[in-house]
């Protein structure tokens, strides 16, 4: 995270993921603690408890405070892509988009594939742009090969 004011970096040690969830009372970002120590199942079972409790209004104020990174979806409005705009003092954001049905050249015949974008904004101060698309190549890697997930 950065401060503005203190012109200060800090380094976290672990992932507090926040997943922005849409509320009848605005965007609210619940926040997956230890989110690197988590299994994909652990990971999908606290996301939908929070967005749970978030919509409910049950979320408490720890559930949505803390994050250091967040996950924003933007596929179920139909955005196929987006801009996420990094909530301070978190230093980046990923939006994931809209799966649709493409058409895609596969050794030399015409098929259709399933394709989505993702989105990264990041802090330029903070997070360097090689790292930032070295970041996104990593989750673009897991996304097509999910299986790897099972097994990180």
């Amino acid at each position: 995270t950065f401060d503005d004011e203190a012109m200060v970096i800090t380094r976290h040690g672990s992932v507090q993921m926040g997943v922005a969830t849409q509320t009848p009372n605005g965007l609210m970002v619940a926040t997956i603690r230890d989110a690197q120590s988590r299994s994909v199942w652990q990971l999908a079972s606290e996301i939908l408890r929070l967005s749970d409790a978030a919509r409910s209004g049950k979320a408490t104020r720890e559930e949505l405070s803390g994050a250091t990174f967040t996950i924003s979806s933007l596929g179920p409005m139909g955005g196929i892509t987006s801009t996420p705009v990094v909530n301070p003092p978190q230093v980046a954001i990923v939006a994931v988009n809209k799966i649709e049905d493409k058409l895609v050249a596969v050794d030399g015949e015409i098929e259709i594939r399933k394709r989505m974008n993702l989105s990264l904004s990041c802090d330029h101060r903070v997070v360097d742009g090689w790292d930032a698309a070295s970041f996104m190549q990593t989750l673009k890697s897991f996304i097509e090969n999910p299986l790897r997930l099972l097994s990180a």
